[in-house]
């Protein structure tokens, strides 16, 4: 069994650093792909962004016990004693689901990570022990998903798009809309985003804190925030007067940095939420072999977190260009003012659907912010063909990983003396 041991160890490393190669060239590069495609960053810069608040998120906020299970798919109870059929499994899952990401990836499909393993889950789950072993209530809320992370998206960014962005371009005096728009997009901003990490949310950082208290301390940071931005827009705005920048260039300029901070919030969460899709399964296989059992709650050695967050950033680097121009190019025409509704959107909707308790995807939230920010220039601005084929591309997900999750089990069962 010695031998076994190293073997499960080394296919579990191998496919979990695999998986978090995956998740950095779709789900991180989806991302980011609005700020590339509004040229608020460069290809190289948004891989920097992403590499400095990924990391961060993933090693420091990362989850330090996660459930073994996948958002609870799979009912221990009924796998038994069976150990290292359920490594094999989870072996199996996390290849699955990285060769998916892989091929998502390579025609620029910006899918779901957590789907992705859960369709994987989901295959060597029934294998393993029956319909009956599948919390399918689980996997109804996951397809619930596929329709309100969209729309919640859309709805939101729209809005978004239509009090903030719009007012500066209809106004007589754009100058005015400006001065009044900006500190209150700033404010906005930064309340969102200190909602989102105080609000029980990182919890590892001990930054989970009652609604009462959080509202006080967002509130105090948007006030401040609002202030500071309305000192220095003052500021620009007279030197971009002086220089003879429109106002077109000045709203841009504007919505470009705020598009930054908003896409840095993104990353960092994504790498301390969607780590352990990569390096959960890979902590049950690291317990199984060294303790020869299995808990519900799996401690994730410091290792492991580390290993998934440079993953994650080597995946964008080397990959995530083509679902970059899939989001920031191909949907829709994306400007820094677009880009920053559609990740507010975004980010605001993630963080109240959580909240709520109801099923939430990030990817499929982002994308229909985006073409919530197209259908407000109308049907003719969408391509509506990309839109398919990533409409498509979610559906074929858990089908596709849970079948491809049984053949790689059964392979490698075979190894189980």
């Amino acid at each position: 069994m010695e031998q076994l041991d190293t073997l499960f160890l080394v296919l579990a490393i191998a496919a979990g650093g695999y998986m978090a190669w995956g998740i950095g060239a779709n789900d991180v590069a989806n991302a980011m792909g609005t700020s590339v495609g509004s040229k608020a960053l460069t290809l190289a810069g948004a891989v920097v962004v992403a590499a400095i608040f990924e990391f961060a998120g993933a090693f420091f906020a990362g989850s330090r016990v996660t459930t073994t299970i996948s958002k609870n798919v799979i009912d221990l109870n009924i796998i038994g004693n069976q150990y290292w059929e359920f490594a094999a499994g989870m072996i199996a899952a996390l290849f699955a689901a990285a060769i998916w990401l892989t091929l998502a990836s390579r025609f620029g499909w910006p899918v779901s990570t957590t789907h992705s393993i859960v369709g994987a889950v989901i295959g060597f789950g029934v294998v393993l022990g029956g319909w009956r072993a599948i919390e399918w209530g689980t996997v109804g809320n996951i397809a619930l998903s596929w329709i309100v992370s969209p729309i919640s998206g859309a709805i939101l960014a729209i809005i978004t798009y239509q009090l903030l962005v719009l007012p500066i371009y209809r106004s007589r005096d754009p100058s005015r809309q400006l001065r009044r728009i900006v500190p209150l997009s700033s404010g906005l901003v930064f309340f969102l985003l200190t909602m989102a990490m105080v609000y029980k949310g990182l919890k590892n950082l001990h930054l989970d804190m009652e609604l009462g208290r959080a509202l006080v301390l967002a509130c105090a940071v948007g006030i401040i925030a609002a202030l500071i931005a309305h000192i220095l827009f003052s500021a620009r705005q007279r030197n971009a007067v002086a220089a003879g920048n429109s106002h077109f260039t000045q709203t841009e300029s504007v919505f470009a940095i705020l598009q930054v901070i908003t896409a840095s919030y993104m990353a960092f969460a994504h790498g301390a939420n969607d780590v352990a899709n990569a390096v959960g399964p890979l902590a049950a296989v690291v317990e199984i072999v060294q303790t020869g059992s299995i808990g519900a709650n799996v401690p994730i050695p410091v290792w492991v977190l580390a290993m998934g967050g440079l993953g994650i950033v080597i995946g964008l680097s080397t990959y995530g260009y083509r679902v970059m121009q899939t989001i920031g190019k191909k949907i829709t025409g994306i400007t820094p003012s677009r880009g920053f509704a559609a990740e507010l959107g975004c980010a605001t909707t993630v963080l109240i659907c959580s909240k709520m308790g109801l099923p939430i995807s990030t990817t499929h939230t982002l994308v229909g912010a985006v073409v919530g920010v197209g259908l407000v220039r109308g049907l003719r601005s969408l391509d509506l063909q990309v839109v398919r084929d990533i409409a498509l591309s979610w559906l074929y997900t858990i089908p596709f990983t849970a079948a491809l999750t049984i053949g790689l089990y059964f392979l490698l069962r075979m190894l189980i003396p």
